[in-house]
């Protein structure tokens, strides 16, 4: 028994197993066939790379698709793409509502008219068409770009947007350190809407809502009314030496109508007897006295919109990097 157990552990010739490679057998791989597959791989690797993604590859090939990334949107992109869509196309019926408004007001008041064409540089109503203009168009490219998946406009809205942010805080740095001479502007257009009070209906309306909303009268005090042809002294008519209505302390008078003449002759009076009657101070302090009481909230909306301009920009960023890496690898 113990003899047939060392037999049996001794490999008799006859009974060694042939373990060189069979060259006819499929499975067993060729001698130096690990170089060869390594160098064929990496063959293909660089004709992927030199071709490109889609140049020169079958996107059923086996090959390709072992290599092939793979993108898809994901539901964050999908919301930042419709959020940015319904937020730019809000802002763009807002922009198409001013653009109307400031085409209406310059027809209705004949303001392209042969003898006014020389002055419609200086009207009011051009500031909401050049606002309504630029916001539609801007808004536009960034509704359309966002629904189509177009970059250019994308980019193209993205830029506008940056330009406008530099824009904004150039404006509110030189505001703030040119204090005295932004002082010296608004007073002297100021006197100017003054000078031209009876001829431009805007121009009227907007100092009459300043001089009754801040309850002032003229850009320094109530005789500054004087540079008017028809509130001048020397000018014949009821209106001489007088004021507009809205100086006036109680331009109804106690009663429900108002009372267009209680200005007349407020300029010849002193301030004591004309303190009963019109505002004597002017609207350029009262608009100072109006900014320093509200810095905080004209701060805090001016912080607001530049972020919600900046976080669009994050968007816009965001959604190209999407887009672009879908279209890549699709």
């Amino acid at each position: 028994m113990r003899r047939y157990f060392l037999l049996k552990r001794i490999p008799l010739p006859w009974l060694r197993r042939d373990t060189t490679q069979n060259e006819s057998s499929p499975l067993i791989p060729k001698a130096g066939s690990t170089k060869e597959n390594v160098e064929e791989l990496s063959h293909v690797t660089s004709e992927f790379h030199q071709a490109g993604p889609n140049d020169g590859q079958d996107n059923n090939s086996p090959v390709f698709a072992s290599v092939q990334p793979h993108h898809r949107y994901s539901l964050i992109d999908y919301f930042l793409k419709y959020f940015l869509f319904l937020c730019n196309l809000v802002f763009t019926v807002l922009g198409l509502v001013v653009l109307g408004l400031g085409m209406w007001g310059l027809i209705s008041k004949e303001s392209f008219a042969q003898e006014k064409i020389g002055s419609i540089g200086t009207d009011p109503m051009l500031i909401l068409v050049t606002l309504g203009f630029v916001l539609t168009l801007l808004c536009l490219s960034g509704c359309v770009g966002a629904l189509r998946e177009n970059c250019s406009l994308l980019k193209l809205f993205s830029a506008a947007v940056l330009v406008l942010i530099t824009a904004q805080v150039l404006v509110a740095i030189m505001a703030y350190s040119l204090g005295d001479q932004v002082g010296g502007y608004l007073r002297s257009g100021m006197l100017a809407a003054m000078v031209r009070y009876q001829d431009d209906l805007d121009l009227r309306f907007i100092t009459d809502e300043i001089q009754s909303n801040l309850q002032c009268c003229g850009a320094d005090n109530y005789r500054d009314w004087e540079i008017n042809i028809y509130y001048n002294c020397s000018a014949p008519g009821v209106l001489a030496c007088g004021v507009p209505a809205t100086c006036c302390v109680d331009p109804l008078e106690n009663g429900t109508v108002w009372n267009s003449q209680c200005g007349v002759g407020a300029q010849q009076l002193d301030e004591f007897t004309a303190q009963s009657v019109i505002f004597l101070g002017g609207c350029l302090g009262g608009i100072s006295r109006w900014i320093e009481q509200h810095e905080g909230l004209i701060g805090t909306v001016g912080i607001v919109v530049l972020g919600v301009q900046i976080l669009t920009v994050f968007i816009t960023t965001r959604l190209l990097e999407s887009i672009q890496w879908y279209k890549v690898y699709r």
